[in-house]
């Protein structure tokens, strides 16, 4: 699964990997029932959007379960707020690129490098940036 730079793209790519993942059903047609986001903040503290949709609830994947049944479905469709979407992700669950291609929740503290990420994350986890 990819990652983007912006969240709509992460929900378009979702939507195409599903449909590709389910050739025998049309975008108008699919059931969608839960729909999964995960948001990353990079070594160089670019952000960073995966999304997923699944036909069935509780199926799991690489992104949190965020949304089900008809609030999925209208994700999918393409009936969602974006800054609503945003404001409500929650900053814990947000991971943080430590070494390249390795994430986690929290830096390390017991370095002087990880505490310097671990301002720079603080940083990046403010009210102006969810906004964005």
């Amino acid at each position: 699964m990819s990652m983007f730079s912006t969240l709509e793209e992460a929900i378009e790519a979702a939507r195409e990997e599903f449909l590709a993942d389910h050739p025998d059903i049309e975008e108008e047609d699919a059931s969608i029932s839960q729909f999964g986001l995960q948001k990353y903040v990079m070594q160089d503290g670019d952000i960073m959007w995966q999304a997923e949709f699944f036909e069935e609830e509780g199926e799991s994947g690489e992104c949190l379960p965020i949304r089900s049944g008809e609030a999925a479905q209208a994700i999918f469709d393409g009936d969602f707020d974006e800054v609503e979407l945003r404001q409500e992700w929650l900053a814990e669950n947000t991971l943080h690129e430590w070494d390249e291609g390795e994430f986690q929740l929290e830096p390390p503290l017991d370095s002087e490098e990880g505490e310097t990420a671990a301002q720079e994350w603080e940083d990046d986890n403010s009210e102006s940036d969810r906004l964005l």
